[in-house]
């Protein structure tokens, strides 16, 4: 079955989140890659945690919790202007080198599936202006993926089920796979797959890799 719709993850997909350890290392010399490794690790870790909880909170609130427990974690002092200018280097992400032109090339409907709650993940696709025909957030099921009622919110925004997942997150590939969508896993660091039981359709190393 042809796809009749794209739908990408956002964070660490088209939009690099390490792209935030700049601001990092200009007020923690020496320690900016550390805090972005630590802060988007637990960012993730906290996502899981409050579904399992069944305590949802906005992703704008996991990311500053995260970020107050790297700092703690790596013995640094945040300030609040540093938390703020923090979330804000959240809304203007770079984008991966290729994500622009493979997003192009693309035919049919193209959307965003991501946990970014509205106040971050709106301003971030606005300022990279990027056109999707939809940008749909984990809020409106209040759990984070890879719970099953994510992937289903596409189906029921984008009227199909024709639809051809895309992440670099390979827990998130193959949580829409186990869901039951076609799957393409972009493995840029190329690690080994997560034990879960599923496979990708397939593995690329780029967006470029997409229509191929």
């Amino acid at each position: 079955m042809a796809a009749e719709a794209f739908v990408f993850d956002a964070y660490g997909t088209l939009y690099d989140v390490h792209s935030v350890a700049a601001r990092c290392e200009s007020y923690w010399p020496g320690k900016g890659a550390s805090v972005s490794q630590l802060w988007r690790a637990k960012q993730l870790e906290y996502t899981w945690q409050r579904s399992l909880m069944r305590r949802y909170e906005p992703f704008s609130s996991v990311t500053r919790a995260a970020l107050s427990y790297a700092c703690a974690a790596l013995r640094l002092e945040l300030e609040g202007a540093q938390v703020d200018a923090l979330m804000e280097e959240y809304t203007r992400l770079a984008l991966y080198p290729e994500a622009r032109a493979a997003l192009s090339r693309l035919r049919g409907k193209k959307a965003i599936l991501s946990n970014g709650s509205p106040d971050m993940l709106l301003p971030l696709v606005e300022n990279s202006a990027l056109p999707f025909d939809a940008v749909m957030s984990v809020d409106e099921v209040k759990v984070f993926k890879p719970a099953p009622e994510v992937y289903e919110l596409a189906v029921h925004r984008l009227r199909t089920e024709a639809i051809a997942f895309v992440s670099a997150n390979c827990w998130d590939a193959l949580g829409a796979k186990s869901y039951g969508f076609t799957v393409y896993w972009i493995n840029r660091a190329r690690a080994p797959i997560d034990r879960l039981g599923f496979e990708p359709d397939a593995v690329l190393t780029s967006l470029d890799e997409v229509l191929q």
